[in-house]
């Protein structure tokens, strides 16, 4: 059956505003020296009239699985916490699977990177990929949700798994030249390693505000 449209998106960031309804914003990715690690999912999320979605690889890893789904947001200060409402489309019964931690639940969670990040996660590279306070992220679930994360909050951890508390420096030099924002989906064990559904399913942005 037809996934439902959904409410009104916004999006707001950096010194402009931008809307959500432009998918075009968007890419679902990572892609990290030509590859798409995002595999069997288009570029661009698909405009809606209300905004925009995805639909979730189904069936297996084979099948493919998202990882990121990040735009360019400009320059975020001096502005100081994000807030994104979403919402899971799908059947009864539909599983959400990390394909590289299927034991564990699927999850969603917000991230950000400096400008210039190697993707090695080596030396100062360590502390240019960002992922939410554990305490924010969110088992993937079919209904309407919110994200709100404070960007100056000590849990936001690194690449490496060490707190923004133990290194604050290292997260406000990779917000004041931020290069990419947004979702990433995987596990508590793998933030952005990818998930597949076990039935259609679809997920879509209401909104994404940087305020």
């Amino acid at each position: 059956r037809a996934l439902a449209a959904l409410t009104t998106c916004a999006l707001i960031a950096g010194a402009g505003r931008a809307t959500a309804q432009n998918a075009a914003s968007w890419e679902i990715g990572p892609i990290i020296r030509g590859k798409n690690y995002s595999q069997g999912m288009p570029l661009r999320p698909q405009p809606t009239r209300t905004g925009w979605s995805f639909d979730f690889p189904v069936g297996s890893r084979e099948a493919g699985h998202v990882h990121y789904v990040t735009f360019r947001p400009g320059p975020v200060a001096p502005r100081s916490r994000i807030v994104v409402r979403y919402r899971v489309d799908t059947r009864a019964g539909t599983r959400f699977v990390p394909q590289e931690s299927p034991e564990l639940p699927a999850t969603v969670s917000l991230y950000l990177q400096r400008r210039g990040d190697s993707w090695s996660a080596k030396g100062r590279y360590e502390h240019y990929r960002w992922y939410a306070p554990l305490g924010t992220v969110q088992e993937i679930a079919p209904g309407e949700h919110e994200i709100s994360v404070r960007l100056d909050d000590p849990q936001w951890i690194s690449v490496q798994g060490r707190t923004a508390g133990s290194n604050p420096a290292a997260l406000q030099a990779a917000l004041a030249d931020i290069d990419r924002i947004g979702l990433v989906f995987g596990s508590t064990a793998a933030r952005g390693h990818g998930v597949y559904a076990t039935a259609p399913a679809r997920f879509t942005l209401l909104s994404f505000r940087i305020l």
